[in-house]
């Protein structure tokens, strides 16, 4: 019942531009339609920014991979791949490729669309 309330609530937004395919399949999504999503216990969320970034302030409950990290695609691969990742970077380019990575590693991908400079808006 659960995964058929998430692809309805997908498909809402894509329908009314809130979400958007990327070529390589992750969701590109909306502050709204993001914030709804890393409420869901199947969702783990992930800044991809620096460490000094992440400091500097982070949505609640994140866990900070820094995608340019040597060792950001192993440290993802370590994670539960059940869980749908949802990732965000300062504007949204880092998290683009942090999703792209996560996808190829198998894993079902939201990103937060221009990212969290947005956010705190």
């Amino acid at each position: 019942m659960n995964i058929i309330i998430k692809r309805a609530m997908a498909a809402l937004a894509f329908a009314t531009g809130a979400a958007s395919l990327s070529a390589s399949g992750f969701e590109s999504v909306d502050n709204s339609t993001f914030a709804d999503s890393i409420k869901s216990p199947g969702v783990c969320l992930i800044d991809v920014r620096t460490p000094k970034e992440y400091a500097e302030g982070h949505i609640g409950n994140a866990i900070n991979i820094d995608v340019n990290a040597p060792d950001f695609q192993q440290k993802i691969s370590r994670l539960d791949r059940t869980k749908t990742l949802a990732v965000y970077c300062r504007s949204g380019k880092r998290s683009k490729k942090a999703a792209q990575i996560a996808e190829e590693c198998g894993f079902r991908v939201i990103e937060l669309d221009k990212g969290y400079i947005n956010w705190k808006k």
